[in-house]
């Protein structure tokens, strides 16, 4: 039978100017597209940089229940400081990465990240927090805190003078 007759002919080797195809057996770097779960405490790191200033929700789970909950701004996000502690509290929030063993990120539908670290059966679930009030801005979009002046009043005070000579 030949190709035209229908068939598919047989070679039984290749000819020489056809390449086998190459599969890689594994990327020379893992690579993660809108969701992940990350160890590397650099990458960590640097999925966690577009929250560093901004103002975001956290939720505290131990286990299944969720144990604290609040808003705070991320003043620091560091790796290699055993010194430093991770904190979140309604003032600030502080990241240590090595704080943790792992790192899952998913995209939520208006394309904004949530991050969870998890350490054993703990974890911390982040958040942006929408922006909120001005109808000129898109809703959900991250925001640095503001600070109102408007019930501040400057006044200056002058030193005591000695007795004029």
């Amino acid at each position: 039978m030949t190709p035209r007759e229908g068939g598919a002919a047989k070679r039984s080797q290749p000819l020489e100017h056809e390449v086998e195809p190459t599969v890689a057996s594994e990327p020379p770097a893992k690579f993660f597209v809108n969701q992940g779960l990350v160890t590397s405490r650099e990458d960590v790191q640097h999925l966690l940089r577009p929250i560093l200033k901004q103002t975001v929700s956290y939720r505290y789970h131990r286990g299944r229940d969720v144990v604290a909950h609040g808003t705070g701004w991320v003043e620091r996000i560091v790796a290699d400081e055993p010194d430093m502690s991770t904190y979140f509290t309604p003032i600030s929030i502080s990241i240590n990465v090595d704080s943790f063993e792992h790192l899952e990120f998913e995209t939520r539908p208006d394309q904004l990240l949530v991050y969870t670290l998890v350490q054993g059966d703990e974890r911390v679930v982040i958040e942006f927090v929408p922006g909120g009030g001005d109808e000129d801005e898109g809703h959900g979009v991250p925001r640095q805190l503001e600070l109102d002046l408007g019930g501040f009043v400057q006044m200056e005070l002058l030193g005591l003078e000695g007795p004029e000579e």
